[in-house]
């Protein structure tokens, strides 16, 4: 079954790295939509899922604040949707481990949504990393703070 699931990881990695790759390649490295990120100083997943996105061809502003909840609150992100960093792009809010592909497809489409957010910390998402990757949602949500499936991730689905 590891062996499974390694095949699969890779796979999945290969599919969302068309698109990716496409929009990387069409912005230039570091030449497409700014995304400004508020993270702790000490996490190192967050900084990883920057990576991600400045390979996907974002231009990225991280910083490094003591309180990221200020950020949560001032974007009004719903609280069960909190992860461990927070960031905005083109007015939307990204929380957590979203994959670049799903920022692309949020930024094609402009969705009337407040953003989108992967709770918690999944193991498989971007910057988490792992032998053994989870299935995880990406969860829309909206102003009123009603919530729907943006994309569905992991061995079941990728």
């Amino acid at each position: 079954m590891n062996e499974r699931r390694k095949f699969i990881t890779h796979l999945s990695a290969l599919l969302v790295s068309g698109p990716v790759a496409a929009f990387a390649e069409q912005a230039g490295a570091g030449k497409g939509p700014l995304v400004r990120v508020w993270k702790s100083p000490t996490c190192g997943c967050c900084s990883k899922w920057v990576d991600h996105m400045i390979a996907a061809g974002f231009e990225v502003e991280a910083e490094n604040v003591s309180d990221v909840g200020v950020y949560k609150q001032r974007y009004g992100l719903p609280v069960k949707l909190a992860s461990c960093h927070t960031a905005v792009v083109e007015g939307y809010v990204v929380e957590g481990h979203v994959p670049p592909a799903d920022v692309i497809r949020l930024l094609k489409e402009k969705p009337p949504i407040g953003g989108i957010a992967v709770p918690g910390m999944p193991m498989g998402s971007p910057g988490m990393e792992s032998p053994n990757p989870e299935n995880y949602q990406t969860i829309a949500f909206d102003k009123d703070q009603r919530l729907s499936v943006f994309a569905e991730h992991g061995p079941d689905f990728d």
